[in-house]
């Protein structure tokens, strides 16, 4: 634990950009370095992405750990992990954290086991108290908090959910100390290797965890070919398609689709939820949303308790009727 400092965060590429918890994450680093007077460091792996420093040079963090090779650009736990216990080997951070993505639930438990360190998943906050990293932890499909934390061990790692945390907002650029990594991973060695990549979402189709509108059909859609009806609303919105872990079970739509506890926590500014109960794990995902609209014939539906705006009908006569008025409003606009 001696001469361990700083908060780290794992920045995550997508496309070679960064994605959106990334910032959630810097800006609650920021806050934690404040309250227990360290300094801020990004970690950043992949190949040309000098453009990316250039980028969180105007996030106001203290330092930049580059790891810049061409056998990092695509992910793989085997070579990116052995570039990430060297670095803490060297550097000894005090915090790290990582985005509960898919990426980021593979490598922090592999770097926390062969370090022999705590490791909290899915965390909604973190805090400081007594010099301890705090990392509040759902339990019970989301209806306890629990705060974690483990004051023996060094670093103290977290894997953070998406949109539970404010980004961090850029400001004006500052100076940042950039420290290049020396990668010497031979790939003759790699016990793994990529051969081809498949993409399990079409290239055009928004991601839901960073969408600004999300259009949510559930089980009462009632097949995939009605999912047509949700999706025709979302293209006059152009807003996200989502659905709840009853129409992905059912093959309706892929898990990259599935909102939930289980799927993506979402906070959109408007969430549309067509033929949704409610249940809680599907609530766990989505009240966050600033604004919610629910569309449902049973007038007992547990959405109903959460959303903002409700609609009891079916939802095959409604969303058309909407998806058709709102075409006309966006059409004179």
């Amino acid at each position: 634990m001696e001469g361990c400092k700083n908060v780290w965060v794992f920045v995550e590429l997508k496309k070679e950009k960064i994605r959106g918890v990334s910032f959630e994450l810097l800006g609650k680093a920021k806050e934690l370095a404040k309250n227990s007077n360290e300094k801020v460091c990004a970690v950043v792996f992949g190949s040309n992405i000098s453009k990316i420093c250039e980028e969180l040079s105007y996030h106001a963090i203290d330092k930049i750990y580059l790891g810049e090779h061409k056998i990092l650009d695509d992910y793989l736990a085997e070579t990116y992990s052995s570039v990430f216990i060297d670095l803490i080997k060297k550097y000894l951070p005090n915090i790290i954290l990582f985005p509960a993505t898919k990426l980021g639930r593979d490598l922090a438990p592999r770097i926390a086991a062969s370090l022999e360190v705590g490791l909290t998943a899915d965390c909604i906050d973190l805090g400081i108290q007594d010099g301890n990293l705090v990392q509040t932890h759902t339990v019970y499909g989301g209806n306890y908090l629990v705060d974690i934390i483990c004051p023996n061990k060094r670093p103290q790692m977290a894997t953070v959910r998406s949109n539970v945390m404010e980004k961090s907002e850029a400001t004006k650029k500052t100076q940042i100390d950039l420290v290049k990594i020396p990668i010497e991973i031979e790939p003759s060695q790699l016990k793994t290797k990529i051969k081809e990549k498949i993409e399990t979402t079409t290239s055009d189709v928004k991601p839901i965890d960073e969408a600004d509108i999300i259009v949510s059909g559930g089980r009462g859609i009632g097949s995939a070919e009605n999912f047509k009806i949700v999706e025709e609303l979302a293209e006059v919105l152009n807003a996200a398609v989502g659905a709840s872990r009853a129409a992905v079970d059912a093959g309706w739509k892929p898990k990259s689709c599935q909102v939930g506890q289980s799927g993506t926590v979402v906070c959109p500014n408007i969430y549309i939820a067509c033929g949704i109960s409610g249940t809680t794990q599907h609530l766990v995902g989505m009240k966050s949303s600033k604004k919610i609209i629910a569309i449902n014939k049973d007038l007992n539906a547990p959405i109903f308790d959460f959303c903002d705006y409700g609609i009891v009908g079916d939802y095959k006569v409604i969303v058309p009727l909407l998806t058709e008025a709102l075409r006309k409003k966006l059409s004179q606009d």
